[in-house]
């Protein structure tokens, strides 16, 4: 039988933070499925999605502000670009692993069962309530000097693999932020001979056409489309780059 989730005291000692006000912390790692369960017994319990809110925002703020100060020269682009790869649900995920976060959040039963302390949704999202949970206890300095090692490991990893990244790898980062979205690229035209063929392909979020491409690969098609979708999305991309 799982004594799982361990002492949220552990925790503390992991973060080497000790919580003025418990509930914070508690908040922070509940789960939508346990405030419910808790709710249907007729005990008052909130789950951490708005926390889970706010910690965006803290991430976002301290990460844009580490990379404007890191990367002076930089251009708004590119930056932004790595702060999406920083910040992603996967990165999120990482930053939670490292401090075994899965094992201290409350879930129910039905996301126990489905190993809910493995899915990245989750593990991302307690890790943004817990950077709220730290603000909220404490102050934006503490929040920082919790985060920015995190930030500035996975900067230098993303940094040393190259400034250019490609635009799929862009595009789908920036998609990660919001869960549930699906990307996916569709040929939907094939013109010319078959010794030399133009691919039309359309990048499509859900059901909406987001970017259209044509180019003599598949590959170099997509990637026409994903760019055209990143400036759809208000990035900058170069446009001699083809």
């Amino acid at each position: 039988m799982s004594n799982l989730p361990l002492p949220l005291s552990d925790l503390e000692k992991r973060i080497g933070r000790t919580f003025i006000d418990q509930t914070l912390l508690f908040r922070a790692l509940s789960h939508s499925s346990f405030a419910h369960e808790m709710q249907s017994k007729g005990v008052d319990c909130s789950d951490n999605e708005r926390m889970e809110f706010f910690g965006d925002s803290i991430l976002s703020v301290i990460t844009s502000e580490y990379l404007f100060d890191l990367l002076p020269d930089t251009p708004e682009g590119e930056l932004s670009r790595i702060r999406a790869a920083s910040v992603c649900e996967k990165a999120l995920s990482e930053y939670a692993d490292k401090i075994e976060l899965g094992n201290y959040i409350n879930l129910g039963h039905g996301e126990e069962q489905n190993q809910g302390r493995k899915r990245h949704s989750i593990l991302a999202d307690a890790f943004e309530a817990l950077l709220c949970s730290i603000y909220l206890d404490g102050s934006l300095d503490e929040v920082k000097r919790f985060l920015l090692p995190f930030i500035k490991d996975k900067v230098a990893e993303i940094t040393a693999q190259g400034s250019a990244i490609d635009y799929k790898t862009a595009l789908q980062q920036i998609i990660q932020q919001e869960h549930g979205e699906i990307l996916k690229y569709v040929v939907v035209g094939q013109r010319g001979p078959s010794h030399d063929p133009v691919f039309d392909v359309e990048a499509m979020l859900n059901s909406n056409v987001i970017g259209h491409g044509s180019a003599q690969s598949k590959r170099e098609a997509e990637q026409l489309a994903a760019k055209e979708a990143l400036s759809l999305f208000g990035e900058k991309v170069d446009p001699n780059d083809e």
